[in-house]
């Protein structure tokens, strides 16, 4: 984790970095508020991505931490923020919540807790929603919709076919055996006499294939089927 550190009070400063130091972070450090938003814009960049977290005091030389989350805000960084401040008034905690901030942690603090929170913060920042939508080459699967399509044709498939499709796509690339299949798609122990697999992906192909100068679904003889581009 990459953090910058705004904060005047030199021995918070080298207490804090130590003890992020010491956890296998990278810090930033800067001792006024001019020079944390310079930071804050350089080190998040073009990408936005560079830096993880911001901890800013509020009363800061130059520029207070406030005007500065706001100025974060205002340049659309997403840059999960918390405020450390000795302020404790409810209000002081509101308007730094307000300014754009994720999180206010009054001075003095203990380091196990400002860790906590920071890496609370971080996983709430790169946690992503789950997927509506699955793609490989110009074959698509929504989700929500159930609607299929390739290219600019909706393919129509039933409720096993579906699922099938589902479970190729979300494993492109990669070869899934029949039992793989049969359990995920019917829920039961494989039969090794059972067609039931062959006749579900040949269906499949027959709609998403057939048509189709480029081929999707491919058999690996005595192992199983790979969705990928290639024949």
């Amino acid at each position: 984790m990459r953090v910058l550190l705004v904060e005047d009070d030199a021995k918070i400063a080298d207490f804090v970095r130590k003890g992020l130091t010491q956890e296998g972070h990278v810090v930033d450090l800067a001792s006024d508020g001019k020079a944390g938003l310079a930071l804050a814009l350089a080190l998040a960049g073009g990408s936005r991505e560079a830096l993880d977290v911001i901890i800013v005091d509020i009363m800061l030389p130059g520029r207070d931490g406030l005007s500065l989350i706001r100025e974060v805000r205002r340049r659309d960084l997403a840059t999960p923020i918390i405020v450390v401040s000795a302020r404790d008034a409810v209000e002081d905690r509101v308007a730094g919540l307000e300014a754009g901030a994720d999180d206010y942690l009054t001075k003095p603090f203990s380091f196990t807790e400002l860790h906590a929170r920071l890496q609370a913060l971080t996983r709430r920042a790169h946690r992503q929603a789950p997927a509506t939508e699955l793609r490989y080459a110009d074959l698509t699967l929504d989700l929500r919709t159930r609607r299929v399509s390739r290219g600019d044709d909706v393919i129509d498939l039933s409720g096993k076919e579906f699922t099938l499709l589902e479970f190729l796509l979300r494993n492109a690339e990669r070869v899934l055996s029949k039992t793989m299949i049969l359990e995920h798609v019917w829920d039961y122990a494989f039969d090794p006499q059972t067609n039931v697999v062959d006749v579900l992906v040949c269906r499949v192909r027959n709609k998403v294939d057939r048509d189709y100068d480029a081929k999707l679904i491919h058999t690996i003889r005595g192992v199983g089927y790979v969705l990928r581009a290639d024949a």
